[in-house]
This record gives C-alpha cells, structure tokens and sequence, in this order.
C-alpha cells in the first residue's frame, strides 16, 4: 500500500486547513486509516482515525475542531482542521492499518503561526 498525502501549510491561529491521504495499490476499504503527528522536540501522537468499518477515534485534543471524513471508495480520507492552535503545529503523517501492517505516508508540515 502507497500513500499519498496532500495539503497542509500555514496559517493563523484560528484558521483551517485541509489534509488529504489517497491509499493505491491495496484494498482501502479492508483498512484503517487515520492521521498522526510529530510537533517539535515530541514523540508522535495519534489525530484522528477511522476503521474500516467507518468507526471513529479523535484524540481528545482535536475533538470539535478536526474533522475525517472517507470517500465512498474508502481509499482517500480527508481531515478537515478548523480553530487552529499554534500547539497543532507539527509534521503530519498519514497511516493505514491493513491486514496488520502499517504503512506510512511522507509527513506534511502544518504550521500555526501569527
């Protein structure tokens, strides 16, 4: 499984940005899929995930401003990022958990800054 991540960059606090990830070469509908992140001098931490039966999962941080949503096709999940934090400042990476193996996306610099 490729996956091909997409958006991101910079914005003021209280601003949005979009995150796209496209799985290929796999069957996107059996997988997880989700985002992580890795702010400076952190480890990285979980986001935002969805299972491959449409489940939920948000970290307590990001519940009421991060939004996932999955194309019918269940190969691209999108995360929409509304009231951003200068805190969500990080390099973003997009996971798919299939057939348990993970595979990653290249990350995608996201940065809150005035």
């Amino acid at each position: 499984v490729q996956l091909q991540a997409s958006g991101g960059g910079s914005v003021e606090p209280g601003g949005s940005l979009r995150l796209s990830c496209t799985a290929s070469g796999g069957t996107g509908s059996m997988c997880s899929m989700g985002w992580f992140r890795q702010g400076p001098g952190n480890q990285r931490e979980p986001v935002s995930r969805i299972t491959s039966t449409d489940k939920m999962q948000d970290a307590d941080s990001v519940k009421g401003r991060f939004f996932l949503s999955r194309d019918s096709g269940k190969n691209t999940i999108h995360l929409e990022m509304t009231l951003l934090k200068p805190e969500d400042t990080a390099v973003y990476y997009c996971q798919a958990f299939c057939d348990r193996t993970i595979f990653w996306g290249p990350g995608t610099q996201v940065t809150v800054s005035s």
